[in-house]
């Protein structure tokens, strides 16, 4: 069984995947990460020069090829769950855990982050996460196992919520 985090962005899945990988002895995977090999561009670019469609596509095959998987904790971007079939790929071998926090926790955390393209390209960066949140929230919901809120917690502390449901 794969332990799954998601979230939006800045909600501690990177760190809090790292802890939870070593105190259990497993991989950990990035589906950004894997996404950024796969395509050899970095998110960014390959947004840039090809669209948010394409990156949701290798992202979706990542998901996919992961769900085959086992034992592994499971670092997924934020929109990974604005598909269905991600979700349903991701849940037949996964425990989703769905890593929540604040807006203002959101901005102080990865407000300067240079390697985070835009995801409305229009909007201050605060009045996108806001939209951005409020349209994922219900799908964040719909995916999630388990609700574990980050806001003024370590992710070691975060690390210990989950592995007390596991």
């Amino acid at each position: 069984m794969n332990i799954v985090l998601i979230g939006y962005r800045g909600t501690g899945k990177s760190s809090v995947g790292k802890i939870l990988a070593e105190r259990l002895q497993r991989e950990l995977i990035s589906t950004d990460a894997e996404v950024v090999q796969r395509a050899r561009l970095s998110i960014p670019d390959l947004v840039q020069r090809f669209g948010w469609e394409h990156f949701r596509d290798l992202e979706s095959d990542v998901c996919r090829d992961l769900a085959g998987r086992d034992r592994l904790v499971i670092d997924t971007g934020g929109g990974a769950i604005l598909r269905p079939q991600n979700v349903a790929a991701l849940k037949t071998s996964g425990i989703l855990f769905w890593l929540t926090a604040a807006v203002p926790t959101i901005i102080e955390r990865i407000g300067g982050d240079s390697q985070r393209p835009s995801l409305t390209g229009t909007k201050s960066f605060t009045d996108e996460v806001e939209d951005v949140l409020k349209e994922r929230r219900p799908k964040y919901q719909a995916a999630a196992d388990h609700v574990i809120a980050t806001d003024g917690r370590s992710p070691a502390q975060v690390a210990e919520a989950i592995l007390a449901k596991l």
